[in-house]
């Protein structure tokens, strides 16, 4: 079946984790043992109801506090498809754990609570959903228990969140749905409380989502992570390359070119353990074997002949910035692209976007955490990268701090 993988995110208490709660609970996704856990789990925390939200929240700060820190990923099927759900923390502190989820995710389900509507985190996680290239958006107004069900408040909230899409053109189709995860209504079964919606239910929407990536569809990119030498009697003389593809696909007898070196060859072999493959595609891991004996090493790009990028010394980037330290213009950052860490530093600043407009504002002041801003990078030595929404894998690339080895901030590159 076809995979979906997407991401639960939006504010603080918006009920995240209660939504995935639900789902698992009512496709019966979820065990005896784990029903039992947290049923005890409720009783102990004082609660006469059980707290689903207790399915993803795992760790004991979580419990304690009711709130979501870390991604915590669910697996779960239907017949019409089978996915894994990323429940990201709502906190601004935790944005970087929303980049990681979304980073992954085909598509995003940004939760709104119906009394506080459009609020900065919902801004905030919708513009990084547009940005990682997400272009499929199901905005779930939960909590319409608590407003009586009103058709009104969820119009309302739907007016006020089209003029976030007006700023993130990324985002292709968005579904607009009225839901109470608490209750079950129109999670995975339509609602009788809310006659006037006369949509599908969230689940139903998941079931049919177009999952629009195009990578699989690019020239193919391929990054070298290591060199394998078995140097056995059964393999005394297999030179394999283990990596993953980031892009398009190749098969066999397929003409390639490494970076950095531009010396071309053909491929001789495509392993995935010990079976042998005929063609590879995104977002396989696999081992590949070249006819001639080239200079590959980890870091080294294969890519197909013909559609190698260009070598660049200097990157335009949208970067958020994840540390709590900020991140300084003129210092030295590691830049980790790929395998492949060369360093760099912010050269300019070119602008600051304004969350509450998603306006592009005057850059200058101290950079903080959670700051999304436009950047030029110098580079000390060459990458070979390709815009974002060409290819992800070499599209994108970490600042990481010299000194902390803290990841200071992730960088998408554009135009």
């Amino acid at each position: 079946m076809e995979l979906l993988r997407f991401i639960t995110a939006g504010s603080v208490d918006d009920g995240k984790s209660t939504l995935i709660g639900r789902l698992l609970y009512d496709t019966k996704s979820i065990f005896d043992d784990q029903l039992q856990a947290i049923e005890e789990a409720s009783s102990r925390n004082g609660s006469d109801e059980v707290n689903l939200a207790l399915l993803t929240d795992g760790l004991r700060a979580e419990r304690e506090q009711g709130i979501t820190i870390d991604v915590a990923y669910r697996y779960f099927s239907t017949p019409k498809r089978k996915f894994i759900i990323a429940d990201a923390p709502g906190h601004i502190e935790y944005t970087r754990n929303m980049i990681t989820g979304a980073s992954t995710s085909d598509a995003a389900v940004i939760l709104i609570d119906a009394r506080n509507g459009v609020v900065e985190q919902t801004r905030r996680h919708t513009y990084l959903a547009g940005l990682l290239g997400l272009s499929e958006v199901l905005v779930a107004v939960n909590k319409m228990d608590l407003v009586d069900f009103s058709e009104k408040v969820f119009n309302d909230i739907k007016d006020e969140y089209q003029k976030i899409l007006e700023k993130t053109p990324q985002i292709a189709h968005v579904s607009f749905i009225p839901i109470s995860a608490k209750n079950g209504d129109n999670v995975v079964k339509k609602s009788d409380a809310m006659p006037w919606y006369k949509g599908d239910t969230l689940l139903g929407t998941l079931e049919n989502v177009q999952i629009r990536d195009s990578s699989a569809s690019r020239p193919f990119r391929y990054d070298v992570q290591y060199v394998i030498r078995p140097q056995n009697d059964e393999f005394h003389d297999y030179r394999g390359y283990a990596g993953r593809v980031l892009g398009g696909s190749a098969k066999v007898g397929d003409e390639v070119e490494i970076l950095p070196s531009r010396t071309k060859s053909r491929i001789k072999s495509i392993n995935l353990g010990e079976e042998e493959l005929q063609s590879v595609e995104y977002p396989l891991s696999a081992s590949i074997q070249l006819e001639d004996d080239v200079d590959v090493s980890r870091g080294s790009l294969i890519v197909s002949a013909g559609s190698a990028p260009e070598g660049t010394r200097s990157i335009s980037a949208v970067l958020c910035v994840l540390s709590s330290n900020g991140l300084k213009e003129g210092v030295p950052y590691f830049v980790r692209h790929g395998s492949t860490e060369v360093q760099g530093m912010v050269n300019e600043v070119t602008y600051r976007l304004d969350i509450n407009t998603l306006e592009k504002g005057d850059p200058s002041g101290d950079l903080k955490m959670n700051d999304i801003v436009g950047a030029d990078i110098v580079l000390s030595d060459e990458l070979f990268c390709d815009l974002f929404t060409e290819c992800k894998g070499t599209g994108s690339f970490i600042l990481i701090d010299e000194n902390t080895n803290e990841t200071a901030a992730v960088g998408l590159i554009g135009e």
